[in-house]
C-alpha cells in the first residue's frame, strides 16, 4: 500500500514538532514545513517579545532542522512574508485604527497555514500531499450522516485550540491530521523526551506577539481623549491601538477607584472607561458567520459560546442570521468583556458548530 504524504507544519516548539514524530511512527511519508512570516525589515520594539508567533525566526528554524534530523524528514522552509504581511498584518491593523481588537491567529489559519502553506509547499516540493497536519489540541472528523467535517474540542480542555480553527473550510478540514487531540501538554512533553528531541523544555510561544505593538503602525497612532461614559474627559491617551475592551493597567488615569475599557470609539479617536460592571455584557450581534458542524442555524438553538480564547464557554442562544448574515447571541448571564472584533465561537457539548466576528454588544 502506497504511503500517504503528509505536510507537517513546524513551527520549532514541542507540540507541532511531537506531532510530526507520532506522523512518522505511524507510517506516514511526513514533510515538515516552516512557515516564514518574519520580514527581517521590520524594526522591532524594545518589549518585543522572542517567543511571540510573529517575532525573528533565527532560533525556531535551528529547533527544527535538529528535529527533522532526528526524524529523518525531508523539510520546506516556504517565505510567506509578504503575504502575511498583507493578509494578517493588513487586517491587525484596519482592525484597531477602527476600534476593534482583532484575532490574528484565526485569519492567518483560514488564509495562510491552511491556504497558501500547503499550495506553495507542494509547488516547492514538486508533488501533492494527502495531508496536513499541525500540532493543535483538536479533534476533526467526519459525520457520515450529515456528509460534513466536524470539529471537536481537545482531550487537554485547558489547551483546546478548536477556537482558533472556527474559520476553517469543509475542503480544508477534509485534508486535516491533527495528532494531539487525544493527549494533553504533559504527555506531550513525555513524547518529546522518549523521542529525544531537543525542544522538550522550549518555552511556548503567545498567539501573536507580546509587547508593544505600536511599531506595526509606523506614524499613524494620534493621541486622543480618554472619557467616562457621559464624555466628560479624564485625561488622554498614546493611540487606540494600544487598547482594548476589560484592559485595566496601563490607563494612565488616576481616578481613586478601579476603572476599566468599556468601549473605543474610533471616529473621534476616543477611549471610554467604566467600572468593571460597566464591563459585562449579555447580549451581543456578530458577522462573518462560518458553519463548521451544521449546515445552518435555522431556529434560535441553545449551545456554549465562547467571546475569548481563554474564556470559559459560557450558556447561551443563538438566533438565525439575518439577511446581511448577521446573528445575535443571547447569553443567560453577562459575560466579561464581549470585545468588537474577537471571535464568538460556539459548541455543542465538544463539537464546534462554527462562529463568527462580535461587531456590538449591549
Amino acid at each position: 500500500m502506497k504511503q500517504k504524504k503528509v505536510l507537517a507544519g513546524m513551527s520549532g516548539g514541542v507540540d507541532s514538532s511531537v506531532a510530526a514524530a507520532l506522523l512518522k511512527e505511524e507510517g506516514y511519508d511526513v514533510t515538515g514545513v516552516f512557515m516564514k512570516i518574519w520580514d527581517e525589515r521590520t524594526p522591532c520594539s524594545k518589549t518585543f517579545s522572542k517567543h511571540a508567533c510573529y517575532s525573528p525566526w533565527g532560533k525556531d528554524i535551528e529547533d527544527i532542522k535538529k528535529v527533522a534530523g532526528i526524524l529523518d524528514i525531508k523539510l520546506l522552509v516556504i517565505d510567506l512574508a509578504e503575504e502575511y504581511k498583507d493578509i494578517v498584518l493588513g487586517y491587525f491593523r484596519k482592525e484597531y485604527k477602527e476600534g476593534r481588537t482583532p484575532n490574528p491567529c484565526v485569519i492567518c489559519n483560514r488564509f495562510l497555514k491552511f491556504g497558501l502553506l500547503p499550495e506553495r509547499a507542494a509547488l516547492s516540493a514538486g508533488f501533492s500531499f494527502d495531508f496536513l497536519a499541525t500540532g493543535h489540541y483538536a479533534f476533526t472528523g467526519h459525520n457520515g450522516r450529515t456528509g460534513r467535517y466536524f470539529l471537536k474540542k481537545g482531550a487537554d480542555k485547558n489547551k483546546d485550540q478548536s477556537y482558533f480553527l472556527f474559520m476553517l473550510t469543509q475542503q480544508q478540514l477534509s485534508r486535516l491530521i491533527l495528532p494531539l487531540g487525544g493527549y494533553t501538554k504533559k504527555q506531550v512533553r513525555s513524547l518529546a523526551k522518549k523521542y529525544r528531541l531537543p525542544v522538550e523544555n522550549k518555552e511556548e510561544s503567545q498567539d501573536f506577539l507580546s509587547g508593544d505593538r505600536t511599531f506595526l503602525f509606523g506614524g499613524g497612532v494620534e493621541a486622543g481623549p480618554v472619557t467616562d461614559k457621559n464624555g466628560n474627559i479624564l485625561g488622554r491617551h498614546q493611540g487606540i491601538v494600544n487598547y482594548t475592551v476589560g484592559q485595566r493597567k496601563g490607563l494612565g488615569i488616576a481616578a481613586g477607584r478601579p476603572l476599566y475599557v468599556t468601549g473605543i470609539d474610533a471616529g473621534k479617536n476616543t477611549v471610554i472607561l467604566g467600572e468593571k460592571k460597566d464591563v459585562y455584557k449579555k447580549t451581543l450581534t456578530a458577522g462573518s458567520l462560518n458553519l463548521v458542524s451544521i449546515q445552518k442555524i435555522s431556529a434560535p438553538m441553545k449551545v456554549e459560546a465562547k467571546v475569548r480564547y481563554k474564556h470559559a464557554a459560557a450558556s447561551a442562544v443563538i438566533d438565525k442570521p439575518d439577511s446581511k448574515g448577521m446573528f445575535s447571541v443571547l447569553f443567560d448571564k453577562p459575560q466579561w468583556a464581549v470585545t468588537p472584533g474577537q471571535a464568538v465561537v460556539f459548541y455543542k457539548k465538544d463539537i464546534l458548530l462554527g462562529g463568527g466576528f462580535i461587531a456590538n454588544s449591549l
